[in-house]
């Protein structure tokens, strides 16, 4: 039954180039493309996984890093179940530049939305720039999971939405246990108070031609 699959919506935001749109193709798609080809606004996928016996279903968005579209940001990340912040871990700005959305997402939406940070290319650790100690640091700081990834080698990308996913799985079931104790009605998918559930209203995968690439 529909109602038994936990339906989330996860939002990935860094900076341009630091390889949202290939961390989420080679995902859901196991796809890789070389070239870096600039993701205009956003766009998501879908991704359908068991959890410990218990369906999940991904609304993953994946939105442009430019400075541009940043002002679009809360139109994506409202309602998010959870958050990928991506940095490139040879570029330093970048890092300092998760830590911008980080104030911004608990501002908007407070400390009930889960949170993984991604050290992306991997693939490049010859070129690092930003420490591990640093970053496990930061992580740790503002309750997050950081997880080192590369997509053009396909590591560290599963861990990442499983692990994320598992924390949502945990707040919506602290939530609806809250919720039950207190009497109240809920949705089911919600993991905060008075906010809708997310309902994922296609199923089908993107068109690929509708899809940006982006670098590893």
């Amino acid at each position: 039954m529909a109602s038994r699959t936990k339906q989330f919506k996860v939002v990935l935001l860094g900076e341009g180039c630091v390889g949202k749109t290939s961390l989420v193709l080679r995902y859901c798609e196991d796809k890789f493309n070389d070239k870096h080809i600039t993701t205009l606004q956003a766009s998501f996928l879908n991704k359908k996984l068991n959890v410990g016996g218990k369906k999940v279903n991904l609304s993953i968005w994946d939105t442009a890093g430019q400075e541009r579209f940043h002002a679009l940001g809360p139109i994506y990340y409202r309602d998010s179940n959870g958050a990928i912040l991506v940095y490139d871990i040879t570029d330093e700005d970048s890092f300092q530049k998760v830590k911008n959305w980080v104030k911004e997402l608990r501002k908007m939406l407070g400390q009930d939305i889960s949170l993984c940070i991604a050290g992306n290319k991997i693939d490049l650790e010859k070129n690092r720039h930003v420490t591990v100690q640093d970053a496990e640091e930061y992580a740790a700081s503002v309750g997050a999971k950081h997880i080192h990834t590369s997509a053009k080698l396909n590591k560290g990308i599963d861990e990442l939405f499983l692990t994320l996913t598992k924390r949502m799985l945990q707040t919506a079931e602290e939530q609806d246990e809250q919720n039950a104790a207190s009497g109240g009605i809920t949705s089911g998918n919600s993991t905060r108070r008075n906010r809708p559930g997310v309902v994922v209203v296609n199923d089908d995968p993107i068109d690929p031609q509708q899809k940006s690439g982006c670098c590893s």
